[in-house]
Protein backbone atom coordinates (compact mmCIF):
# COMPACT_ATOMS: atom_id res chain seq x y z
CA UNK A 1 0.00 0.00 0.00
CA UNK A 2 1.46 3.42 -1.26
CA UNK A 3 2.15 5.45 2.07
CA UNK A 4 -0.28 8.13 1.09
CA UNK A 5 -3.33 5.18 1.19
CA UNK A 6 -3.89 5.11 4.25
CA UNK A 7 -5.40 8.46 4.59
CA UNK A 8 -7.45 7.69 1.93
CA UNK A 9 -8.90 4.21 3.23
CA UNK A 10 -9.62 6.04 6.85
CA UNK A 11 -11.33 8.98 4.94
CA UNK A 12 -13.61 6.44 3.03
CA UNK A 13 -14.07 4.38 6.15
CA UNK A 14 -15.69 7.61 7.63
CA UNK A 15 -17.40 8.41 4.61
CA UNK A 16 -19.02 4.83 4.24
CA UNK A 17 -20.48 5.34 7.76
CA UNK A 18 -22.59 8.55 7.07
CA UNK A 19 -23.83 6.66 3.70
CA UNK A 20 -25.28 3.79 5.65
CA UNK A 21 -26.53 6.00 8.55
CA UNK A 22 -30.61 5.02 9.36
CA UNK A 23 -32.13 8.54 7.99
CA UNK A 24 -33.15 10.30 11.30
CA UNK A 25 -35.70 13.23 12.30
CA UNK A 26 -33.73 15.75 10.77
CA UNK A 27 -33.90 13.89 7.22
CA UNK A 28 -37.71 13.53 7.61
CA UNK A 29 -38.38 17.05 8.60
CA UNK A 30 -36.06 18.41 5.61
CA UNK A 31 -38.48 16.04 3.57
CA UNK A 32 -41.09 17.73 4.45
CA UNK A 33 -39.93 21.37 4.00
CA UNK A 34 -39.02 20.50 0.56
CA UNK A 35 -42.27 18.90 -0.25
CA UNK A 36 -43.87 22.09 0.98
CA UNK A 37 -41.85 24.24 -1.37
CA UNK A 38 -42.05 22.42 -4.12
CA UNK A 39 -45.45 23.24 -3.54
CA UNK A 40 -44.88 27.08 -3.31
CA UNK A 41 -43.43 26.67 -7.02
CA UNK A 42 -45.47 27.06 -10.30
CA UNK A 43 -46.08 24.05 -11.69
CA UNK A 44 -44.62 25.46 -15.64
CA UNK A 45 -41.12 25.80 -13.37
CA UNK A 46 -41.77 22.03 -12.09
CA UNK A 47 -42.02 20.78 -15.99
CA UNK A 48 -39.65 22.75 -16.93
CA UNK A 49 -36.74 21.76 -14.27
CA UNK A 50 -38.26 17.60 -14.84
CA UNK A 51 -37.51 18.13 -18.93
CA UNK A 52 -34.28 19.87 -18.50
CA UNK A 53 -33.15 17.05 -15.85
CA UNK A 54 -34.39 14.17 -18.32
CA UNK A 55 -33.11 15.46 -21.47
CA UNK A 56 -29.49 15.81 -19.65
CA UNK A 57 -30.00 12.05 -17.87
CA UNK A 58 -30.94 10.99 -21.40
CA UNK A 59 -27.86 12.98 -23.11
CA UNK A 60 -25.52 11.31 -20.48
CA UNK A 61 -26.77 7.63 -21.26
CA UNK A 62 -27.22 8.16 -24.65
CA UNK A 63 -24.47 10.25 -25.90
CA UNK A 64 -21.82 12.92 -24.53
CA UNK A 65 -19.05 10.88 -24.37
CA UNK A 66 -17.34 12.85 -26.76
CA UNK A 67 -16.94 15.90 -23.80
CA UNK A 68 -14.61 13.46 -21.70
CA UNK A 69 -10.95 13.34 -22.14
CA UNK A 70 -9.02 9.49 -22.33
CA UNK A 71 -9.01 7.58 -19.26
CA UNK A 72 -5.86 8.24 -17.39
CA UNK A 73 -4.03 4.87 -17.61
CA UNK A 74 -1.01 5.20 -15.20
CA UNK A 75 -0.85 7.00 -11.82
CA UNK A 76 -0.81 6.15 -7.74
CA UNK A 77 -4.12 6.39 -5.81
CA UNK A 78 -2.13 9.61 -4.62
CA UNK A 79 -1.10 11.39 -7.66
CA UNK A 80 -4.79 10.94 -9.88
CA UNK A 81 -6.39 12.44 -6.70
CA UNK A 82 -4.14 15.23 -6.91
CA UNK A 83 -5.41 15.79 -10.20
CA UNK A 84 -8.82 14.90 -9.16
CA UNK A 85 -8.42 18.27 -6.57
CA UNK A 86 -7.62 20.44 -8.78
CA UNK A 87 -10.22 19.84 -11.27
CA UNK A 88 -12.69 19.74 -8.19
CA UNK A 89 -11.60 23.63 -7.65
CA UNK A 90 -12.02 24.41 -11.11
CA UNK A 91 -15.53 23.50 -11.54
CA UNK A 92 -16.06 24.39 -8.06
CA UNK A 93 -15.12 28.19 -9.22
CA UNK A 94 -16.65 28.00 -12.13
CA UNK A 95 -19.69 26.95 -10.93
CA UNK A 96 -19.59 29.84 -8.22
CA UNK A 97 -19.79 32.38 -10.96
CA UNK A 98 -22.51 30.75 -12.68
CA UNK A 99 -24.42 30.99 -9.79
CA UNK A 100 -23.64 34.09 -8.38
CA UNK A 101 -24.20 35.67 -12.03
CA UNK A 102 -27.46 34.38 -12.85
CA UNK A 103 -28.43 34.66 -9.26
CA UNK A 104 -28.10 38.92 -9.13
CA UNK A 105 -30.17 38.94 -12.50
CA UNK A 106 -33.27 38.23 -11.43
CA UNK A 107 -35.77 35.05 -11.58
CA UNK A 108 -36.40 34.53 -14.67
CA UNK A 109 -32.27 34.38 -15.46
CA UNK A 110 -31.69 32.46 -12.27
CA UNK A 111 -34.23 29.66 -13.93
CA UNK A 112 -31.27 28.81 -16.27
CA UNK A 113 -29.49 28.14 -13.43
CA UNK A 114 -30.51 24.90 -12.65
CA UNK A 115 -29.47 23.74 -16.23
CA UNK A 116 -26.27 25.08 -16.55
CA UNK A 117 -24.99 23.98 -13.10
CA UNK A 118 -26.40 19.86 -13.90
CA UNK A 119 -24.48 20.53 -17.09
CA UNK A 120 -20.99 21.46 -14.58
CA UNK A 121 -21.86 18.75 -12.47
CA UNK A 122 -21.85 16.09 -14.78
CA UNK A 123 -19.22 17.36 -16.81
CA UNK A 124 -17.52 16.69 -13.57
CA UNK A 125 -17.92 13.61 -13.02
CA UNK A 126 -16.87 12.47 -16.55
CA UNK A 127 -13.61 14.61 -15.93
CA UNK A 128 -13.17 12.17 -12.83
CA UNK A 129 -14.07 8.92 -14.11
CA UNK A 130 -11.44 9.22 -16.34
CA UNK A 131 -8.89 10.50 -13.70
CA UNK A 132 -9.02 7.44 -11.95
CA UNK A 133 -8.73 5.14 -15.17
CA UNK A 134 -12.29 4.29 -16.09
CA UNK A 135 -13.89 4.57 -20.02
CA UNK A 136 -17.34 5.88 -19.95
CA UNK A 137 -17.58 5.10 -23.39
CA UNK A 138 -18.70 2.02 -21.69
CA UNK A 139 -22.32 2.93 -20.90
CA UNK A 140 -22.28 0.72 -17.17
CA UNK A 141 -19.76 3.37 -16.57
CA UNK A 142 -21.73 6.51 -17.30
CA UNK A 143 -25.04 4.94 -15.75
CA UNK A 144 -21.67 4.43 -12.85
CA UNK A 145 -21.73 8.11 -12.63
CA UNK A 146 -25.25 8.72 -12.75
CA UNK A 147 -25.47 6.56 -9.44
CA UNK A 148 -23.31 8.41 -7.94
CA UNK A 149 -24.75 11.83 -9.12
CA UNK A 150 -27.83 10.50 -7.32
CA UNK A 151 -25.67 9.36 -4.40
CA UNK A 152 -24.81 12.95 -3.74
CA UNK A 153 -28.00 14.58 -4.24
CA UNK A 154 -30.34 12.44 -2.40
CA UNK A 155 -32.75 11.75 0.80
CA UNK A 156 -30.99 9.58 3.03
CA UNK A 157 -33.58 6.79 2.80
CA UNK A 158 -32.48 6.90 -1.04
CA UNK A 159 -29.14 7.38 -0.94
CA UNK A 160 -28.88 3.70 1.76
CA UNK A 161 -30.00 2.21 -1.34
CA UNK A 162 -28.06 3.71 -3.99
CA UNK A 163 -24.58 3.19 -2.24
CA UNK A 164 -25.62 -0.76 -2.13
CA UNK A 165 -25.69 -0.80 -5.35
CA UNK A 166 -22.15 1.23 -5.93
CA UNK A 167 -20.99 -0.65 -3.03
CA UNK A 168 -21.09 -3.60 -5.16
CA UNK A 169 -21.26 -2.35 -8.55
CA UNK A 170 -19.72 -5.17 -10.33
CA UNK A 171 -22.06 -7.79 -8.96
CA UNK A 172 -24.95 -5.81 -9.60
CA UNK A 173 -23.85 -4.58 -12.75
CA UNK A 174 -24.46 -8.09 -14.43
CA UNK A 175 -27.81 -7.47 -13.97
CA UNK A 176 -27.62 -4.49 -15.71
CA UNK A 177 -29.57 -4.93 -19.34
CA UNK A 178 -27.69 -4.75 -22.11
CA UNK A 179 -28.86 -0.83 -23.36
CA UNK A 180 -29.34 1.94 -20.90
CA UNK A 181 -33.32 2.63 -21.91
CA UNK A 182 -34.31 1.28 -18.41
CA UNK A 183 -32.55 3.88 -16.16
CA UNK A 184 -35.17 4.86 -13.49
CA UNK A 185 -34.94 8.77 -14.70
CA UNK A 186 -37.92 9.49 -13.20
CA UNK A 187 -36.49 8.85 -9.31
CA UNK A 188 -33.05 10.59 -10.08
CA UNK A 189 -34.70 13.51 -10.98
CA UNK A 190 -37.47 13.48 -8.45
CA UNK A 191 -34.27 13.31 -5.62
CA UNK A 192 -32.38 15.60 -7.35
CA UNK A 193 -35.05 18.45 -7.53
CA UNK A 194 -36.04 17.67 -3.65
CA UNK A 195 -32.81 17.75 -2.51
CA UNK A 196 -31.35 20.63 -4.02
CA UNK A 197 -35.07 23.14 -4.00
CA UNK A 198 -34.61 24.21 -0.45
CA UNK A 199 -30.63 24.94 -1.04
CA UNK A 200 -31.41 26.95 -4.33
CA UNK A 201 -34.90 28.26 -4.02
CA UNK A 202 -33.57 31.59 -2.08
CA UNK A 203 -31.50 32.44 -5.56
CA UNK A 204 -34.31 33.35 -7.16
CA UNK A 205 -34.65 36.23 -4.54
CA UNK A 206 -33.87 39.59 -5.65
CA UNK A 207 -31.19 41.22 -3.82
CA UNK A 208 -29.67 37.98 -2.14
CA UNK A 209 -29.99 35.38 -5.06
CA UNK A 210 -26.29 36.52 -6.39
CA UNK A 211 -24.78 35.25 -2.78
CA UNK A 212 -26.64 32.55 -2.16
CA UNK A 213 -26.24 31.04 -5.74
CA UNK A 214 -22.58 31.54 -5.22
CA UNK A 215 -22.67 29.54 -1.71
CA UNK A 216 -24.64 26.82 -2.72
CA UNK A 217 -23.31 26.42 -6.00
CA UNK A 218 -19.98 25.72 -4.27
CA UNK A 219 -21.41 23.54 -1.64
CA UNK A 220 -22.82 21.11 -3.86
CA UNK A 221 -19.66 20.76 -5.99
CA UNK A 222 -18.04 20.14 -3.08
CA UNK A 223 -20.50 17.32 -2.30
CA UNK A 224 -20.68 15.73 -5.94
CA UNK A 225 -17.11 15.79 -5.89
CA UNK A 226 -16.11 13.93 -2.47
CA UNK A 227 -18.80 11.39 -3.00
CA UNK A 228 -16.93 10.67 -6.41
CA UNK A 229 -13.90 10.27 -4.70
CA UNK A 230 -15.03 8.27 -2.33
CA UNK A 231 -17.06 6.09 -4.95
CA UNK A 232 -13.74 5.58 -6.96
CA UNK A 233 -11.48 4.71 -4.11
CA UNK A 234 -14.11 2.16 -2.98
CA UNK A 235 -13.43 0.43 -6.70
CA UNK A 236 -9.52 0.86 -6.21
CA UNK A 237 -9.35 -0.82 -2.97
CA UNK A 238 -11.35 -3.71 -3.69
CA UNK A 239 -9.22 -3.71 -6.76
CA UNK A 240 -6.46 -3.89 -5.05
CA UNK A 241 -7.83 -6.34 -2.23
CA UNK A 242 -8.67 -8.73 -5.10
CA UNK A 243 -4.92 -8.76 -6.38
CA UNK A 244 -3.51 -9.69 -3.31
CA UNK A 245 -6.05 -12.08 -2.60
CA UNK A 246 -5.24 -13.91 -6.48
CA UNK A 247 -1.57 -13.38 -5.41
Amino acid sequence: MNFNEPQALTELYRWQQKMQATPGPLDRLTRTVQTRLNGLLPEKLHQAITATIRQMVRGVLFGSTHLTRRPLTEGTLAEREEVVRQRIRRYRHVAMVEGAATGAAGFFVGLTDFPLLLGIKLKLLFDVAALYGYDVQDYTERLYLLHVFQLAFSSQHTRNATYQRLAHWDEYRQSLPPDAADFDWRTFQQEYRDYIDLAKLAQLIPFIGAAVGAVANYRLLEQLGETAMNCYRMRYFEAEAAEDKAE
